[in-house]
């Protein structure tokens, strides 16, 4: 099916929704999911019609630049307008061939953050609570809600392991690319000899899952609980409040203990656990419809090292793309990583319009 084909079949479906919502005849059962649907098109069928009324305009100037009774004036003015609007009609046809693209039905999800230190001991831990506080900040300049689920701090401050929710519009959308092995190049404050070290951090974004999207039969968990602790080890409660659930079937291990509550513990991890078995299940979609797929920005496998961040150079790396960013100071603090996120977004949408050709 050609690009023009396309167009039709989307306007036609627009105009079937509204002649059968308008009737009043749709079962209540598919009511909510085909109101869905129409007002989904509604966009993408606005900007197929700008970009026939271009064309038409387009087509109308062409008339007038062949036409032998047209003079001359009429033609300057024609093969200026046409000069313009040659400018702007393929914009409109990419607009709407990314509007057309395949949607992943997790991009308006909320997200699940989680880090772990990697390589580096208390450094990578320092690191890690850093690209926490990153994501925090970036949420906080895009409206998000930040909640943290879990902190394991050493005892210099830096984080062992770090999990929060992000709620807002298309979270999971500008995140998903941030899953991976994030490498941090710098003179640790814990060096005196002044050597730079290399040290890593793993970053996961997870949608956030429902139930209906993951059932778990409570036969494939096994669930403990014991006493929370803080950084070194030290007793934070008197209770067995913390909780550590493995789900059997696939090894995937959860704990949680920020709360003093068992029942809170116990709810946070199962939404942690909910999340990772989506994601496996998601993975596996994705990979087996795109096997064939060797896009630059990866599969966002987590032992993929995806940037750097070298502190004395002041220069941050996205190793997927080739991106480099002389402005670390600005990425750390959560300004300027929509600069790296709009580009891998950007990859990956080139892409997928390259897969449709």
């Amino acid at each position: 099916m050609n690009f023009d084909e396309k167009l039709h079949r989307v306007v036609a479906r627009q105009d079937e929704l509204g002649a059968m919502l308008s009737t009043g005849k749709v079962e209540a059962k598919d009511f909510a999911r085909l109101s869905k649907e129409f007002a989904d098109l509604g966009p993408v069928v606005a900007a197929i019609q700008t970009l026939q009324k271009a064309r038409a305009e387009l087509a109308d100037l062409d008339a007038i630049l062949t036409d032998p009774a047209a003079d001359q004036e009429m033609k300057t003015l024609a093969e200026d307008e046409r000069r313009e609007l040659g400018a702007t009609l393929p914009k409109l046809e990419r607009e709407v061939q990314l509007m057309l693209l395949p949607k992943d039905e997790t991009d308006e999800r909320n997200a699940i953050l989680e880090l772990r230190a990697g390589a580096g001991g208390d450094e990578a831990a320092l690191f890690a609570a850093e690209l926490f506080r990153m994501y925090q900040r970036y949420s906080d300049l895009h409206g998000w809600k930040f909640e943290i689920l879990s902190l394991s701090e050493n005892d210099l401050g830096g984080y062992k392991e770090a999990s929060g929710t992000i709620t807002g519009r298309g979270v999971f959308a500008r995140l998903k690319f941030e899953s991976g092995v994030h490498r941090v190049q710098r003179v640790p404050a814990t060096e005196g000899s002044g050597r730079i070290h290399t040290s890593t951090a793993t970053v996961a974004v997870l949608p956030e899952a429902e139930e209906v999207d993951v059932q778990i039969a409570d036969k494939d968990l096994r669930i403990d609980v014991f006493r929370a602790s803080g950084p070194g080890g030290q007793s934070v409660n008197t209770t067995d409040s913390a909780v550590r659930i493995t789900h059997i079937p696939t090894g995937t291990v959860v704990q949680q203990q920020d709360e003093k509550s068992q029942h809170k513990n116990k709810a946070k991890a199962l939404k942690v656990l909910r999340a990772r078995l989506f994601e496996m299940k998601r993975l596996e979609l994705e990979n087996a419809r795109s096997a064939d797929r060797k896009g630059q920005v990866g599969t966002g496998d987590r032992s993929e090292r995806i940037r750097t961040y070298n502190f004395p150079q002041g220069r941050v790396t996205d190793h997927r793309i080739n991106l480099t960013l002389y402005n670390i100071d600005k990425v750390m603090d959560g300004g300027a990583l929509d600069e790296l996120v709009e580009a891998l977004v950007s990859e990956d949408q080139a892409a997928k319009l390259a897969e449709m050709q």
